[in-house]
């Protein structure tokens, strides 16, 4: 269980992120065509998980904005930003605001929070997920995690990005 704050105040998580140099657990989510969207489909790619509460909050959106910005530079990486929205709310979202370098995709009936230890157990947000980075090599190792001590502030995208190479 992670001890992190939401607006100051101690929630928690049901676990913590896997370990750098472990293997990222495979999972399953939903894309905003209501298609499966798997970890095991960019394998042998360099990826990003950018993990979030809610899309309809302005430090969620920034993230998802600000990484959609950064992946159109990077080449061979996947930047894969997931919630428990709905799939309708998330690709309303990226047609609104013209997000393309990036996959959004819904936990909202899967388990990616569980398996990654990030789903707020207590709080205003439970059964959300909370914001954090995992940074995955092509050989599907995790290089890289964040799990933002304050929700809501941003993830480091600098650190994170430094991971891919």
């Amino acid at each position: 269980m992670a001890d992190i704050k939401f607006h100051g105040n101690p929630v928690h998580s049901v676990g913590t992120l896997p370990e750098v140099g472990s293997t990222a657990p495979d999972f399953e989510v939903t894309g905003t065509d209501l298609s499966p969207v798997k970890l095991s489909d960019f394998a042998g790619q360099k990826i990003v998980l950018n993990i979030f509460p809610s899309v309809d909050t302005g430090v969620c959106a920034n993230s998802v904005r600000a990484f959609n910005e950064k992946a159109a530079g990077l080449e061979g990486t996947t930047v894969l930003c997931i919630s428990r929205d709905l799939p309708f709310a998330l690709g309303r979202f990226c047609g609104a605001e013209g997000i393309d370098n990036v996959v959004v995709a819904s936990d909202f009936r899967t388990d990616l929070g569980e398996k990654y230890g990030v789903t707020f157990t207590d709080g205003p947000l439970e059964g959300l997920l909370s914001r954090s980075v995992v940074v995955i090599d092509t050989d599907g190792k995790v290089v890289y995690t964040q799990q933002v001590e304050e929700t809501t502030t941003e993830p480091d995208y600098d650190e994170a990005l430094a991971a891919l190479s």
